[in-house]
């Protein structure tokens, strides 16, 4: 498996973009996804007690397809910021929600009362998600070969 199809990459950054941890079985190419318990203590894990199981018993067979850090996230944040019009006053919002002590809380209310451009930041953001996992699925490729 040199690649990944669209759908999986869809898949692997929208279970990411979602608490999800991602792991590529390096042998027979199966994917396996388990809530970040590490940034969710409190999610309930008994649905995924399999998949738990197959990497606490195989994990050394397993890559991680690691999450974005706070910075990429913060980054896809500005680099969306940076594709609105200067004459956008949703712009000026979002450069001073980026500039507020919590960034990331401040940017989600005020894209979340944005009418179309959430929509927009959604589509934005999963396209940059997609790169991301790609880049991440090449690099693991590449260690692998």
């Amino acid at each position: 498996m040199k690649s990944l199809t669209k759908e999986q990459i869809k898949e692997i950054a929208e279970q990411l973009d979602c608490g999800f941890r991602c792991f590529w079985h390096k042998k027979n190419g199966e994917f396996v996804f388990v809530p970040d318990t590490l940034k969710y203590p409190d999610m309930d894990i008994d649905a995924w007690a399999d998949e738990m199981e197959k990497l606490d018993h195989n994990y050394g067979d397993y890559r991680e397809i690691a999450q974005l850090e706070s910075s990429d996230s913060f980054e896809i944040m500005a680099d969306f910021v940076e594709t609105l019009s200067d004459s956008n006053r949703l712009k000026d919002k979002l450069i001073d929600a980026l500039n507020k002590r919590k960034p990331f809380r401040e940017f989600k209310f005020v894209i979340d009362h944005s009418g179309e451009f959430r929509q927009k930041w959604f589509d934005f953001k999963n396209m940059r998600m997609q790169e991301w996992v790609k880049k991440r699925f090449d690099e693991i490729f590449n260690i692998e070969e």
